[in-house]
């Protein structure tokens, strides 16, 4: 019997053109998990997070969130882009304010919940600065707060670390997890795509393994750790090492 979890793929399946990219995907996502979607390059990954955001429609199956089906962007799924997407002609505050855009709130309210998030995420002092003034760990915080600001219950992140550096996308990963393990989180479901498997066991604990285009489930992985994770940890290396395994199979 299927389990019905905060958010359901069901036998999802996609084409470009004769290209067929993914093939009867199903997962179940339940809330207070950190759910990492991981496999080749160019096996759809991406792909298959837009159809769960309602961006895509897939050729055949169904995403539900709650019991009913995605069909079209939902204001309880929020969406971070690996290229952080910020209007360089917005503020960085602007650009926050943006994730509220869709939804009858004050200009005063939107103006204190981004305030409030600048304080969080550590860039208090930036609002009015415009993206090109910031680092690129700075703008996918900025990215993240845009995401974030509506309150949404699931966060789904497409990559949000590829394009950093390895020490800023290691400590953007550890702010990332403190934030949306903090009781005033509203979040209570990440999905996020990944090629890096060491980052994928280092904040999920579940991980869906895809295999080569069309793609399909090879292995659904669960990750028992405590956070935080011991990277270097005989534990932790024999999940990574597990990962690889079925990847490379």
């Amino acid at each position: 019997m299927f389990c019905l979890g905060l958010l359901d793929v069901k036998n999802i399946s996609y084409s470009i053109g004769p290209v067929h990219v993914i093939e009867d995907i199903t997962f179940t996502a339940m809330k207070n998990e950190f759910v990492s979607i991981i496999g080749p390059s160019g096996c759809g990954k991406s792909t298959l997070l837009r159809i769960i955001a309602g961006l895509i429609k897939p050729l055949h199956g169904e995403v539900l969130y709650n019991g009913m089906r995605v069909e079209k962007p939902n204001k309880d799924i929020s969406f971070v882009f690996q290229d952080f997407a910020l209007l360089p002609w917005l503020t960085n505050i602007e650009n926050v304010k943006l994730g509220l855009s869709l939804f009858d709130i004050s200009d005063e309210e939107k103006e204190r919940r981004a305030k409030l998030l600048f304080k969080k995420i550590g860039l208090e002092g930036f609002e009015k600065a415009y993206p090109n003034m910031l680092s690129g760990g700075m703008k996918q915080r900025v990215g993240l707060a845009r995401a974030i600001i509506s309150n949404p219950k699931v966060l789904l992140m497409d990559e949000p670390f590829s394009s950093l550096d390895e020490l800023t996308a290691e400590a953007l990963r550890t702010d990332v997890i403190n934030m949306l393990r903090s009781p005033d989180m509203p979040v209570s479901l990440v999905i996020m795509v990944t090629h890096n498997v060491e980052e994928a066991v280092e904040l999920s604990n579940k991980v869906v393994i895809l295999s080569e285009r069309p793609s399909h489930v090879k292995e659904i992985k669960r990750i028992g750790l405590k956070y935080p994770r011991n990277k270097r940890s005989k534990d932790f290396m024999k999940e990574v090492d597990h990962i690889y395994k079925v990847l490379t199979e």
